[in-house]
Parts: C-alpha cells; sequence; structure tokens
C-alpha cells in the first residue's frame, strides 16, 4: 500500500482490571484502611500537609453511619493503618484515643449523610488547590487530564471561615450535589469517590489540573477544549473506574517504599 502499513482489524479495547468483591467485612475494612493509609503518606510526598490542616476519610463497609480519618496533628507521612481512628455521625470516637479535626468531622460526616454512593472523601490545604480557590472559578477544559472535571465539579462559595458548624458542612455537602469535586473558594480542593483509590486519584488530578491551568493563564490567552469534545473527553477519563485503577500504581510505589504504613 504505497509504503503505508495496512490494518487488518480496529484496535483491540483493552478493560480496566477489576477487584473481587471482599468475601467479608473485615477484609473490606481493611482494604478501604491500607489505601487510606497509602493516600496520607502519598499526600505526604507531594506535600499536602500542612500543620493540623487536612483530612480524608472511608466508610467503614459494616457500619456505613462510620467513617475512618486520620488523627489531629499526625504528619501525613508517618500515619499508619493502626493510627485511623473511626468516628460515627454524632462526633463519637469509637476506635482510637486521640483527637480529630472538627472541621474534618463537619465536612465528611455532612459529606457521608448526603451522599451514600461516597466511600471516601479527600481535602487537604494543597498549594496549588489554595491559589486556584482564590480565583472563585471552575478548572476550564484546557488539557485532556483536566476534562475529568468537566461539568463535574462546583465552588463553594463565599468563603466563611472554618468550617466549625454543621449548617456549613450541610450547605457544603449541597453544593457538592451529585458531582465528584468541590473548589471550596479562598480554601482548597476536596474530592470524593466510590473507592478510596478513586477519591484520592481525583484529588491528586484535580490538584494538578490547578496546578496547569495557573500556569496556563500565567502564559497567555488559553485555548479551552471545545464543549462537545470536553464532554467526550470527560466520559473517557472522568469514569470512577478510571480513579481506582489510575491509583494502583501508587499503591504499589508507596507500599515497596514504606511497608510500615501497613502496620
Amino acid at each position: 500500500m504505497d509504503g503505508l502499513t495496512e490494518i487488518a482489524s480496529p484496535p483491540r479495547r483493552f478493560a480496566l482490571p477489576q477487584r473481587p468483591p471482599a468475601a467479608t467485612f473485615e477484609e473490606e475494612r481493611l482494604h478501604r484502611k491500607q489505601r487510606l493509609a497509602a493516600t496520607f503518606r502519598l499526600f505526604s510526598r507531594r506535600g499536602f500537609d500542612q500543620g493540623l490542616a487536612g483530612h480524608v476519610t472511608a466508610r467503614d463497609p459494616e457500619n456505613p453511619d462510620h467513617f475512618w480519618i486520620n488523627p489531629l496533628g499526625q504528619h501525613f507521612g508517618q500515619i499508619k493503618v493502626s493510627d485511623l481512628q473511626l468516628v460515627d455521625h454524632h462526633g463519637n470516637i469509637l476506635i482510637g484515643d486521640r483527637p480529630i479535626n472538627t472541621a474534618g468531622f463537619v465536612i465528611h460526616s455532612a459529606i457521608h449523610a448526603a451522599r451514600p454512593d461516597v466511600v471516601a472523601a479527600a481535602h487537604t490545604h494543597s498549594t496549588y488547590g489554595k491559589a486556584f480557590s482564590s480565583l472563585g472559578k471552575l478548572l476550564d477544559p484546557l488539557t485532556q487530564d483536566s476534562c475529568a472535571f468537566y461539568e463535574d465539579h462546583a465552588v463553594f462559595d463565599p468563603f466563611s471561615g472554618v468550617v466549625l458548624e454543621p449548617d456549613e458542612g450541610v450547605r457544603l455537602a449541597a453544593t457538592l450535589g451529585d458531582r465528584k469535586a468541590l473548589i471550596l473558594q479562598n480554601h482548597g480542593l476536596l474530592t470524593v469517590g466510590p473507592t478510596v483509590e478513586a477519591a484520592a486519584w481525583w484529588f491528586l488530578a484535580m490538584d494538578d489540573a490547578a496546578h496547569t491551568q495557573l500556569l496556563a493563564d500565567a502564559a497567555g490567552q488559553t485555548r479551552p477544549i471545545a464543549p462537545e469534545i470536553a464532554r467526550l473527553t470527560a466520559s473517557q477519563v472522568g469514569r470512577h473506574a478510571g480513579g481506582t485503577a489510575s491509583f494502583q500504581p501508587l499503591w504499589d510505589f508507596i507500599t515497596a517504599a514504606e511497608p510500615d504504613l501497613l502496620q
């Protein structure tokens, strides 16, 4: 064919790996807690830890109105499975003997109560997330990766101080709606998912998208992807199954590098 290679059949489509369902609550609980501890270690390596701020939670599989959260004041880079605290929606610490972040409880308890589909939620004061949140606007579909959030995130405004009142948590959850992510104006980013892996990956990806847009906007006039193409791309790269699968290489890396997190 004039030097061209003829393609005899369409390229194969490869299915994402599927994790088999856990056989018991105990098995699923351990899976979620291990991924939660790994998330903190990965977030630490990205510099997402700042003082007492930042929290990631995982719903307990046996008791859906309970969730696991990091203890207050422990560096993300030192968190192990055994450090995680179990709290109920009334704020009672059921497993663990250390305090938790009050704002973290208010935010996450409201989200877990409003969204039965959400297994995990992540919020930290990442630098690029904070910088972008000060603009009070949505992410633009500037790249293939940022399209994962196209029409699937919202802005929570105005900033009214540290989220300490239950009503503020309820308002935040209502703004999130059925989306995967939220930009908390003048505050930072928040992501959710039906697995710990997805929620963690979306946070990493959203912070990267915020960083990318800050760089692009500073460089000159950007050319966002057309809405119909952005919508198509979102359906390709914004599915939770893809977010879960994207976390797996990070899991493999961090557990090999820091196996003590599993203790």
